[in-house]
C-alpha cells in the first residue's frame, strides 16, 4: 500500500493541512517522484505503481483515514479527492445459467494460457457476450490503450476535468445501437475505483450517438461472471449503478 512514500509526500507538500472540502489536491508526477526516489524497492518509487489503487484496500493508510482517492487529470498530472472513488461488485449467487455456445466445433487454441483477454475471447467467440447482451450485431471494434478527449465531470460538488488520459479497455464491441465496454476483473476483486469503467465510458461516448455500456467481466475456474453497469447522468463520476449481473457455464 506504499504507506511510506505517500506519507512523505504529504508532509512535503503540507498536503495534510489542505481542507479537501473545499477543493481537490493536483499533483504532478514530476513532484511525487522528486519525494519518492530516495526510497529503496522500486514499487516506492515508481509514480505509475503508487498512483495505481484500483480497489479500496489498495489505498495508503493516509488516504483511507481521509477518505480519499486519487484520479489522473492529463499526462504525468493527479488529483487527490475527498469522496467515494469506488464501486461494489456484488456477489452473483444465483445458480449458474448453462449457456450452448453457438460454435458447433471445439476451439483448440482457446485451451493454451490462463490470461483475461483469452476468456474474454472465448466468451465472445461462443455469443455468450452477444447473448446476455441481447445483440446479435455485435462485433469486436476496440482493444488497446487510447487517450481520452477533454472533459469534465463532477465528484460531490468539485469539477473535475480530465484531458489525454490513458485508457485501457479488453474489449469493446460495437452493434447496430449500442457500444459495448468490457474491463475484466480478477477473481475475489468485491470493489473497483469507479474510473476504470468511467474514463472509457466518457471517452467512447464523445466519438459515438449509441448508447455505450461498461461491462465487467470474470472468469473463475469454469464459471463466466458479468456485470452490466449504468451512469445514470453522464457527468456525475458517483452516478453509478448496477443493471444486472448473472454467471454462466458454457457447455
Amino acid at each position: 500500500m506504499h504507506n511510506k512514500p505517500w506519507e512523505a509526500i504529504f508532509k512535503e507538500y503540507r498536503i495534510n493541512e489542505h481542507n479537501f472540502d473545499e477543493s481537490p489536491f493536483n499533483i504532478s508526477a514530476e513532484e511525487i517522484k522528486e519525494v519518492s526516489r530516495h526510497f529503496g524497492t522500486t514499487g516506492d518509487r515508481e509514480v505509475r505503481v503508487l498512483c495505481k489503487q484500483d480497489t479500496r484496500e489498495d489505498r495508503p493508510d493516509v488516504f483511507k483515514e481521509k477518505e480519499l482517492f486519487i484520479l489522473p487529470i492529463k499526462n504525468k498530472f493527479y488529483t487527490i479527492i475527498k469522496g467515494e472513488g469506488y464501486v461494489d461488485i456484488p456477489q452473483v449467487t444465483e445458480t449458474p445459467i448453462t449457456y450452448k455456445s453457438k460454435l458447433d466445433f471445439k476451439l483448440d487454441t482457446s485451451k493454451i494460457g490462463d490470461s483475461e483477454m483469452q476468456h474474454i475471447d472465448f466468451a465472445y467467440a461462443s455469443s455468450l457476450i452477444r447473448n446476455f447482451m441481447d445483440d446479435e450485431s455485435l462485433v469486436l471494434t476496440i482493444r488497446g490503450r487510447k487517450y481520452t478527449p477533454e472533459f469534465s465531470f463532477f465528484v460531490d460538488k468539485h469539477k473535475i476535468t480530465a484531458k489525454s488520459v490513458q485508457t485501457e479497455v479488453d474489449a469493446g464491441y460495437e452493434g447496430k445501437e449500442q457500444v459495448i465496454l468490457i474491463e475484466a476483473k480478477r477473481p475475489g476483486v468485491s470493489n473497483t475505483i469507479i474510473r476504470q469503467l468511467y474514463y472509457p465510458y466518457r471517452q467512447w461516448q464523445e466519438h459515438t450517438s449509441k448508447k455505450v455500456i461498461p461491462v465487467f467481466f470474470e472468469k473463475d475456474e469454469n464459471e463466466y461472471f458479468i456485470w452490466e453497469f449504468e451512469f445514470k447522468n453522464i457527468e456525475n463520476y458517483n452516478s453509478i449503478s448496477l443493471v444486472r449481473s448473472a454467471k454462466f457455464v458454457i457447455s
